[in-house]
Order: structure tokens, then C-alpha cells, then sequence
């Protein structure tokens, strides 16, 4: 949700909420002009020339003449760099006790009077006027910081910087967080500071809800990601190199980031993709394992309103045949929007219906937001006031907006103790009988006629005990709202995974959920849009997300609502939702063709449980997202780099989506390799082009030669699908079964696939060798080998 109605009314102050949100903007304005001291001069800095070095275990400091550069190299080959006596910790992104120093790595001289730091996976080295070069063990650059500048105000305070980076001219840029625009970032500047955009967005729009300084470089020479560990407003400006024609000049990408405070540090992982977000995962923490249900069909609404009305979607779901796992209940179930309350009109025994939806393998999903009603005799705020929980301003007054309760005030969720607090009152959902919970709003949002919908710049906050204002603290400020719904989720119910995915983060919000789109426009571009930002958040480390199907805001047409759907039925999170007055969003109000070919879609998606559970335990192991970007097992390869409207899901299947109207073929780029029709069983080779039917009943979807895919068999159980191989090669897959438990060490299953004499054998690898496959074998595409 977002204030799009809200803002209509602004526009002519012809609301109550409206003129609170104006007095509210206003009084922001005010308490910033009084909180935030005027910059005055500046002095600018640059480190100057190197006048020394001590080698530490793992790299070491170098120092210049105005500045010092510490770089540490892990084990398993990830840089730290830090600038002006910055260190790793403390971070919100990282997560848990920082990598183990690579032992064998120590800082030495280097030519021109630079130092170097040599280890096995790669080279860092340092100029003697502050340059760094990330380099392949091979020599190759892959990355070029030039020397940082500093703007420090002469009479004290945050100092801004600039990083200017080079880049391989034929480098492409991903990642960035949530970016409508994407996956591949062109030409442009994009900002770093969460956002609500004020309605429904598009590609053109940015930014988003969540923003992260990760950036995904992809070259010939090598994949490296880029993380500036710093939380405060910044802007990345990007600009794409081009290779000289004939004898002419290569003109480098190049990547420039500003900060407006904070510390200038950040890491650097290089190698293949999978290497570099496995390396990602072990800095920032493993993703947060859903319940096996919430990789099922779900359905929301603003606007279902009534124990009455669930009911109705649900049996409609039940009488056609069409699964689902989940019903989210947004704002409108609450009394009054006030969080942590139940409208016992329209609901009168909620707890009732959450057990009788579950006895029928339905779970019920809560809407929370942050803004909590500024209303003495009310138990959140009267509790959190006695608590000093709520974000203050300069002077020590509540910090007060306006959102949907009308004027809140908002915990500090950078503060240990409001996080315990917090986490607690959860226990009042779960008396619900919810089994899970959705954050929304939380970048925070504050409704103002103009100007950001967020909180005074200058409000104060805890920021884990170092203090600071809301410049540091708003990018973070739904990463901490999640972890303290996550740990108070966990305290509560340890027996159960907590299944949260949130509207706003940062780096290393993995750790406690997912995401979604947010109010994604509808329309075609935002079809388009909702891929892009899957695509791109999984290479920032947040694998499980998904859109809004259907778009956020408007009543899409058949065509369109049943293409979205198509595409959702292969995201992790495969959810419906609308805004209240968008209109219902049940398969069934679309007509009896729409509904045919969405209960495929769904049927599909559930035969294909087993697989996203894999892929879920997978993500958690390994960092690998479940839908990846076509180039992610060739990167070197440019036409892969290139294609942004297909993807894999997994290493086992591709997917094609139909991203434009009245389309019934569409060209699909393959990566390597033999790839089979799963609907024709036709063979196709790559890499290549082909152009594949699809019609309005299904998109493409192709499966790898020797793929060994779980899917779940007519009698409940997984069984192996596997696809023939090419002649003279093998194939393989993992199957993961979720067992619920908690502390469960996943178990992965390791399956082969070869021709043997005309036929396909599979066999199960285990660490006394091969053996015979226990589970059913199901082989396709052996006619056409």
C-alpha cells in the first residue's frame, strides 16, 4: 500500500488525513531546519602520497600523507577495504563473526612505490596516491578504485565522499537492490535511499523500497561484486564502457558513488557467480528458509474485509480446484488500521477461522506495519512510551507522522531493547492464529503532500548505541524492523520457521525474509518491471521474492492478468494482491478461459513443489537464488549477458516469459547445451536463438539435457524427472526434502544421468559410491536423443 489516494487529496486539501499529512510535512521541515546544523565550509581531502605500511595477517595498512587504507583478504578470497581508520564491524550487513584472514596473504612492496596484497584467489593492489586495483590471480584487472575525496565541514560534522571505479569496457552492471529498471543497470544515476515512490511505479521509476550499495559486475575477464558498507543517502552513477573499434582505444565503465556521511569501507568478492554469492552469503548471513507452504499459491487483497469474504475466496479456490496455501489479510482487518488489533465486527473469531482455514491447508498471513498510533490508553503505544521505544527528535519529542492510523509515532528498531519490545508484541498475532507476517510501510513512510514521505532527517536514534540520526539510520530501518520481528517470532514459536518478508531492507535482510514488488503498477511495463526486480534482488542475496500478480493498482485485462500469472507461478513468492479499489483478483473473475489456463499454471507450480523446496534449502546453503540471470553459468558469454526477459530457475529449467500484449511466439536465447520443450518434449541446441510457440495457455519452459528435477507424483510423493542427455554427456540434480524441523541438517540427495545403451540410467551419488536411484524414475526426451 502506499498513499496514492491519499496524495490525490493532498493535491487540494480535501481531507481530513490529507491536511494532517501537510501539517505533519510541515512540521518535518521545521524540526530538520532546527536539528541539522547548516554544513558552512568544507575542507576537501584526498589521501596524498604513501608515506608508510604495516603488514598485518591476511593484508595490512597502508598509510598516506592524509589518510590510512587497511585491506584485509579472507580465506575464502573476499576483500575488505577501509579508508580513514575504518573496520569491518559494526555493520548491519554482516552477519555473525567476519570470515577467518587468508593466512598465506600478507601485505608486500609493489612497483612505482605501491603495495600489493598477493592470495590464492586474487591480487589487491595499491598505488602510492591510493588507487586500487582488484586483480585476477592471473594479472587481469577487474576492478580499478581511483583515489577517494573527502569534503569534511571545517566546523565538524559528517564528512561526503566520492568513489570513482573503472571497469571492463565490456562490463555490465546488476544489482543495486530493488530496481525497477533492471536487471541489467544501464547508463544513469541511481539513489541510495529507500523509498515509497508515492503510487504505483514502473521501469522508468527510482528509486524503490529497497536500495543496497551491491553492485554485480559482469566481464570476460571475471565476475566481482562491489559492496560500500555504508547506510547513509548516496547516489551511484553508472556509465558502460565501449571496446575501440580496430586500433582504437577501449573506454573503461565506470562507476561513481557518493555518500552523504558515514564510513568510506566496503568488500569485494571475486570469481565465478555462484563462488561470489556463496562468498556474499557467508558475509551477509545464510536467507531465511521459508515453510514449505509459503513456496505454495497465495492470495491477498486490500480490501477482503470479513471472515465472510475469506471464506468465499476460499471455498472458490476449493470448488474449482485450485490450490492455494495462504491468504494474506491486509489493513482493513485491523480496528481502526491501529496495529496489533483485530476489527471484531468484520472478524468476529479470528483465531476461529485461522483453525478451520489450517485444518484445510490454508494459513492465514498478517500485514504489520510500523507506525503505531500516537494514542494515550492504548496498551502498543502506552507500553512503547514507558519503554522509550518511539524515534525522538533533537530536543527528546516524539517524532510523530501521518500514515493510515493518523498521526503515529515510530519505534527505533536500531535499539536492541525496542527490538525485544517489539518482537514481543508479535505474540498478539500469533494468538491470532497467524502463521506468518508481511511488513509493509516500513521504509518508514510518513504521507506528505511533497518532498520524501519519510521522517525528519534529523530524528534521533540509537543506531546500537553510537547514536546518530535518521541520514544513517532510514536505509536500515526496515532490516532492523525485520530482525526484530524475526528473533521475537523465534523466541515465541522456536519450534516453527518464521516465515516475514518485508516492503524495505538493506544488505543482508536475507537473513530474516523476503520480499515483494510493492505496488507495482499494472500494466505491461510493470509485467516487465516485476521481473526485473526478482532478478536483481537475488543477485543482491534476497532469493525468495515475487510481484504483486496482476499488478498493484488497476484492473488489468485477461490477457495480461493470466500472462502475470504465468510468470508468478515460477517466482518464489507467487502471490495475488491488489489495492482496494483495483478489483478482485480470483482466476475466476477473469472468465472461464483465464481460469483454465491459471489453474494449469498453478498445477504446475504445485508438481513442481519439490523442486523450489531444493532450491530453497539450496539458497539457504549456498546463496545461489532460486531465479537467476541466463549468464549464470557463462558469464563470458555477451548475448547471455544481454538477454533480460528469460531466466533460469535452478540449473534445471528456463523460462520464457510473454512480456508484451497479443504475443504467441517469442524468440528465447539458450544458453549451451540441449534444452527440451517440457509441454512438446522437442529438442533444441544452444547457444542459440529459437522462436517457441506460446500461446495464451502456457509460456515457454525448457529443461537441461540430464536434468534430474523433483516433482511431486500423483500419489503425493517426489519423484525424479529426469531429460535425457545428449549422447556422449551426463546430466544431474539435488533433491532436498524439507522435514519442518528446525535445527534439521539438510540432507542433500546427489543424482547422475547418462545413456547407457539407448536408455537412461540414474543413479543416486553417495559417499560410498553409486547406487541404484530408490525414489521413482520418470525419463523424458529419450525419443528425440
Amino acid at each position: 500500500m502506499n498513499g496514492r489516494g491519499l496524495g490525490r487529496s493532498v493535491k487540494v486539501f480535501g481531507t481530513v488525513q490529507g491536511l494532517r499529512a501537510a501539517r505533519a510535512a510541515w512540521r518535518r521541515r521545521r524540526t530538520d531546519a532546527w536539528g541539522l546544523p547548516a554544513r558552512g565550509a568544507e575542507r576537501a581531502r584526498v589521501p596524498g602520497a604513501v608515506v608508510g605500511a604495516e603488514p598485518l595477517p591476511g593484508g595490512g595498512v597502508v598509510r598516506f600523507a592524509r589518510s590510512q587504507l587497511r585491506v584485509r583478504v579472507a580465506a575464502g578470497g573476499s576483500v575488505f577495504w577501509g579508508w580513514d581508520g575504518a573496520e569491518p564491524e559494526p555493520s548491519y550487513a554482516l552477519a555473525g563473526r567476519l570470515p577467518e584472514v587468508d593466512p598465506r596473504a600478507g601485505l608486500e612492496p609493489d612497483k612505482d612505490g605501491g603495495w600489493r596484497v598477493v592470495s590464492e584467489r586474487v591480487t589487491v593492489a595499491v598505488s602510492r596516491h591510493g588507487a586500487v586495483e582488484i586483480r585476477t590471480p592471473g594479472g587481469v584487472v577487474l576492478r580499478r578504485d581511483l583515489p577517494p575525496r573527502w569534503w569534511e565541514p571545517v566546523a565538524g560534522g559528517p564528512a561526503r565522499w566520492l568513489q570513482r571505479s573503472e571497469v571492463a569496457a565490456d562490463a555490465r552492471f546488476f544489482g543495486l537492490g530493488g530496481r525497477a529498471s533492471g536487471p541489467r543497470l544501464r547508463d544513469g544515476t541511481y539513489r541510495l535511499w529507500n523509498t515509497d515512490p508515492r503510487g504505483a511505479f514502473g521501469p522508468g521509476d527510482d528509486p524503490l523500497y529497497i536500495t543496497m550499495p551491491v553492485q554485480l559486475v559482469v566481464a570476460d575477464a571475471g565476475t566481482h561484486l562491489a559492496f560500500v558498507d555504508n547506510s547513509w543517502e548516496g547516489r551511484v552513477t553508472l556509465r558502460e564502457g565501449e571496446e575501440g573499434a580496430g586500433s582504437g582505444h577501449d573506454r573503461p565503465g565506470t562507476c561513481e558513488v557518493r555518500v552523504a556521511g558515514g564510513p568510506l569501507r566496503g568488500w569485494v568478492l571475486v570469481g565465478p557467480p555462484a563462488r561470489v554469492l556463496r562468498g556474499w552469503t557467508a558475509l551477509t548471513g545464510a536467507p531465511a528458509l521459508p515453510p514449505s507452504w509459503a513456496l505454495g499459491a497465495q492470495h491477498a487483497r486490500w480490501g477482503l474485509g470479513s471472515e465472510r469474504e475469506v471464506r468465499r475466496v476460499v471455498a472458490g479456490y476449493r470448488e474449482r480446484g485450485l490450490p492455494l496455501s495462504a491468504v494474506h489479510l491486509d489493513i482493513d482487518h485491523y480496528d481502526g488500521h491501529r496495529v496489533f488489533t483485530v476489527d471484531r465486527a468484520r472478524f468476529p473469531d479470528l483465531p476461529g477461522l485461522a483453525k478451520e482455514l489450517r485444518a484445510e491447508g490454508v494459513r492465514l498471513v498478517s500485514i504489520v506495519d510500523p507506525a503505531v498510533k500516537a494514542e494515550p490508553g492504548s496498551a502498543v503505544y502506552d507500553s512503547g512510551s514507558a519503554a522509550g521505544a518511539f524515534v525522538r527528535d533533537a530536543r527528546g519529542r516524539e517524532v510523530r507522522g501521518e500514515v493510515w492510523p493518523g498521526e503515529c509515532v515510530y519505534p527505533d528498531f536500531t535499539d536492541p531493547e525496542v527490538r525485544e519490545w517489539w518482537g514481543g508484541l508479535y505474540e498478539e498475532r500469533l494468538a491470532q492464529g497467524f502463521s506468518g507476517v508481511w511488513h509493509d510501510m516500513n521504509e518508514p513512510v510518513s504521507f506528505a503532500p511533497f518532498g520524501d514521505m519519510t521522517l525528519p532527517r534529523s530524528a534521533r536514534h540509537v543506531l546500537e548505541g553510537h547514536g546518530g540520526d535518521h541520514r544513517e539510520a532510514h536505509n536500515v530501518y526496515g532490516l532492523a524492523m525485520a530482525r526484530a520481528a524475526y528473533e521475537g517470532l523465534r523466541r515465541l514459536r522456536p519450534q516453527e520457521r518464521p516465515f516475514l518478508f518485508s516492503r524495505s531492507g538493506w544488505a543482508g535482510m536475507q537473513r530474516y525474509g523476503g520480499t515483494w514488488s510493492g505496488d507495482v503498477a499494472t500494466g505491461w511495463p510493470g509485467l516487465r518491471a516485476s521481473l526485473s526486480l526478482v532478478l536483481g534482488l537475488g543477485l543482491c542475496g534476497v532469493p525468495y521474492s515475487g510481484p504483486d500478480v496482476g499488478g498493484f493498482d488497476g484492473s488489468p485485462s485477461p490477457e495480461l492478468y493470466l500472462r502475470w500469472f504465468q510468470l508468478g507461478a515460477y517466482l518464489p513468492l507467487f502471490r495475488t494482491h491488489a489495492a482496494i479499489d483495483a478489483g478482485r483478483r480470483e482466476p475466476w473473475e477473469f472468465g472461464p478461459q483465464v481460469l483454465g489456463h491459471a489453474k494449469a499454471a498453478m498445477l504446475e507450480r504445485e508438481r513442481l513443489r519439490p523442486y523450489f523446496v531444493t532450491l530453497a534449502q539450496l539458497a539457504r546453503l549456498t546463496g545461489a537464488p532460486y531465479v537467476r540471470p541466463l549468464w549464470w553459468g557463462a558469464p563470458e558469454d555477451r548475448a547471455l549477458r544481454d538477454c533480460e526477459d528469460t531466466f533460469l530457475l535452478g540449473d534445471a529449467l528456463l523460462v520464457a516469459p510473454v512480456l508484451a500484449r497479443g504475443t504467441d511466439r517469442r524468440a528465447v536465447r539458450l544458453p549451451r547445451g540441449r534444452w527440451y520443450d517440457t509441454v512438446t518434449g522437442e529438442a533444441y541446441e544452444g547457444p542459440g536463438q529459437v522462436l517457441l510457440d506460446a500461446p495464451l495457455s502456457r509460456i515457454p519452459v525448457l529443461a537441461r539435457a540430464g536434468a534430474v528435477i523433483p516433482v511431486r507424483g500423483e500419489d503425493g510423493g517426489t519423484e525424479l524427472e529426469v531429460w535425457a542427455p545428449a549422447a556422449g554427456r551426463s546430466g544431474g540434480g539435488l533433491v532436498v526434502e524439507d522435514s519442518g524441523d528446525v535445527s534439521a541438517v539438510a540432507e542433500l540427495e546427489r543424482y547422475a544421468s547418462r545413456l547407457v545403451g539407448g536408455r537412461v540410467a540414474v543413479e543416486r551419488v553417495a559417499a560410498g559410491g553409486v547406487v541404484k536411484a530408490e525414489r521413482p524414475v520418470r525419463v523424458r526426451g529419450l525419443d528425440t536423443v
